[in-house]
């Protein structure tokens, strides 16, 4: 799994407005922004990068302003790590990331399930945006562009799914990327804390799963943040696979 997960980076990265392909690396980057969350790269499967490789790598970055970061999955291309640390880069995270197929999928059936919708209006979209940077404690701001992504992930191929609150505002929701290389990635399930608890995380992630399946994706993966979250995911359908490794380069080191 660790190939074709690492494929789907490469692929999805190529979706990217700018794109920067060097020394067996791919560079996503996002003009309208300077997060390193959505500015980052990742190796081709079997790369063997040499200095002179990541050198490059790292001025692709730092002529932009941004921090040198790479996400990908370190079993699929072992010599990617040694040539990275041996530049400076340091680890910021290693994730276990976890996988749904269609045999293993469970999607609520009962009837106080909570009830998915997709986003249709302006309004909504701006919601599930503001409700997912309640739901992550601030670690992004709602803004304008962040409702166009997730706007452009459901108009692009990809499947946006949020939860009403009583009030017809948004509790919580997800998207899920369009599919590439047979797979397609889940990520930013948010519930906002006063409806935590209630099944929202649950019911979205099986609701966009069997929306990737329904599009012909032969597996759906995500990455996940505790073992409160994993408990939900594995409950949906999704089992354990693998791990992904993020790597940047502080400020100071490198070229």
């Amino acid at each position: 799994m660790d190939i074709q997960v690492q494929n789907f980076a490469v692929s999805n990265l190529r979706r990217r407005p700018v794109v920067v392909e060097t020394g067996g690396f791919v560079a996503g980057f996002m003009p309208d922004t300077t997060s390193p969350y959505l500015n980052y790269a990742t190796p081709l499967p079997g790369t063997q990068p040499t200095e002179r490789d990541v050198a490059a790598l790292v001025g692709a970055f730092r002529e932009r302003g941004l921090l040198p970061r790479l996400e990908f999955a370190p079993g699929a291309a072992p010599a990617v790590e040694p040539a990275l640390r041996a530049a400076g880069f340091d680890t910021e995270a290693v994730h276990e990331y976890l996988v749904c197929t269609p045999r293993t999928l469970t999607v609520p059936r009962s009837p106080d399930a909570p009830r998915v919708e997709s986003p249709a209006t302006d309004e909504e979209y701006a919601a599930l945006d503001a409700a997912l940077a309640e739901a992550f404690g601030g670690a992004f701001a709602s803004s304008a562009e962040g409702v166009a992504r997730l706007r452009n992930t459901q108009e692009s191929g990809g499947a946006v799914r949020f939860v009403r609150d009583p009030g017809g505002g948004c509790a919580g929701g997800a998207s899920c990327s369009p599919p590439a290389e047979g797979t397609a990635e889940l990520a930013g399930v948010g519930t906002r804390p006063a409806f935590r608890g209630r099944g929202i995380a649950g019911a979205v992630t099986a609701a966009l799963a069997e929306a990737m399946f329904a599009q012909g994706a032969g597996s759906v993966w995500l990455e996940y943040g505790g073992e409160g979250s994993r408990r939900v995911y594995e409950r949906a359908g999704f089992r354990p696979q693998g791990t992904r490794l993020y790597l940047s380069l502080p400020a100071g080191r490198g070229n």
